[in-house]
């Protein structure tokens, strides 16, 4: 079932790449909820108008990805780096962590419900004293 999954996650890949969008629209849910990394949240209509017009994707890349089942729903979670065509037309390249859950419909297939990438930055989180400072 993970390699199911995994290979789900690659025609999503792949369809955002060649801007796919009979793909897009079978992969993804109507109810889905897709947050881009500045915070710009899309629904799946809005994601396919905006994977038509703006035909960003250059390339996607995944690293190691973490898939949990639980019934008819998987959560993804992994590293990604998007190679993407600015307005400009130049490029600029976004890497951080994506959470992606998926359902699985009633004829067997999973779909994408919901998408959404945290950049890498630093950390906010103040240092927590030693034990020895805490004692």
């Amino acid at each position: 079932m993970i390699a199911e999954i995994l290979a789900v996650e690659d025609r999503r890949r792949r369809a955002l790449i060649d801007v796919d969008l009979d793909t897009l629209d079978e992969l993804f849910d109507d109810s889905l909820v897709h947050i881009h990394a500045p915070g710009v949240t899309h629904t799946k209509a809005q994601l396919l108008e905006h994977t038509a017009t703006r035909r960003a994707y250059l390339d996607i890349v995944r690293g190691e990805l973490t898939v949990r089942v639980f019934g008819d729903v998987a959560v993804v979670t992994g590293p990604i780096t998007n190679r993407l065509r600015t307005s400009s037309g130049g490029e600029r390249t976004l890497a951080g962590v994506a959470t992606q859950v998926l359902h699985r419909s009633p004829g067997g297939g999973w779909r994408f419900v919901s998408f959404q990438m945290t950049p890498y930055g630093e950390q906010a989180w103040p240092s927590l004293p030693s034990e020895k400072e805490s004692a």
